[in-house]
């Protein structure tokens, strides 16, 4: 028993099963069993498989491509299982989409991450756990707790581990600083910063300048790896999110209480 509740079932929509298999897997328990699928006409369908009276349920959906269809699905699996009895709900985000637009940046448009933040509360989530959101503010836009995990840990082991020469640490933008400036401490070499304005609302970037050096030819590799790896949060999101997921639900087997790590 873990808490006040029944057991453990941990459920995942189309996002990605596999992450939520290792999950059950590294726990020994079963997959939560779901049927969650399109009709001709569009229309999203979910139906739980198992009784989750009471129990302690988490459900695995990142919101990764297709966005709006991930968004979605966990808003149905969320309320289906607070109507079929489920005694706390915990939604399982690794990445958090639309989470860029947490303000507003010019005349007349959403905070869409506090929409899509009031849509899984208000389609009752009790907790959320995530990984790395694009700015800690967004823990705000929620009225229920939030455990941001961090994969700065995993990442900066990886790649110390990779005994890189001579690595530098790039942040894309100038906004991204202070969490690149910390994954450079945890390696132990330099920083540098590209400085970029965005161009219309079209995902057109122009590049301004480069802050530091990374002009060393032993560099380059290195530089380039870290760069995109700086660039594709989602790419690496599934990996390191399903080690710190697991570690998380391990914990909650343990205690009613969520580690959390901050970065």
């Amino acid at each position: 028993m873990a808490g006040p509740w029944e057991q453990i079932q941990v459920f995942s929509g189309n996002s990605n099963p596999r992450l939520v298999e290792d999950i059950c897997a590294y726990l020994n328990i079963p997959v939560g069993k779901a049927e969650v699928f399109k009709f001709s006409n569009d229309n999203t369908f979910v139906r739980i498989g198992n009784s989750v009276r009471q129990d302690d349920v988490f459900v695995v959906q990142s919101f990764s491509t297709p966005v709006n269809d991930s968004i979605m699905e966990l808003l149905i699996m969320i309320d289906t299982l607070k109507r079929a009895s489920a005694g706390r709900i915990t939604a399982v985000i690794p990445y958090y989409g639309y989470g860029r637009t947490d303000k507003k940046d010019q005349p007349r448009v959403p905070i869409t991450a506090r929409l899509v933040a009031k849509l899984i509360v208000q389609a009752g989530a009790d907790r959320v756990l995530t990984v790395d959101l694009h700015a800690g503010q967004i823990q705000g836009f929620f009225d229920i707790p939030v455990d941001e995990m961090s994969a700065m840990y995993l990442t900066a082991r990886y790649f110390v581990e990779k005994g890189l020469e001579n690595p530098v640490v790039v942040s894309p933008d100038l906004g991204n600083t202070k969490r690149a400036r910390n994954f450079a401490d945890s390696l132990q070499c330099p920083l540098a910063i590209i400085e970029k304005r965005r161009v219309g609302n079209q995902d057109k970037t122009e590049i301004l300048n480069l802050i530091g050096s990374v002009e060393a030819s032993r560099r380059s590799s290195s530089t380039t790896r870290l760069i995109r790896q700086a660039q594709s949060p989602r790419r690496s999101m599934s990996v390191f999110g399903a080690a710190l997921a697991r570690s998380t639900l391990h914990a909650s087997t343990r205690s009613s209480v969520v580690p959390r790590l901050n970065g």
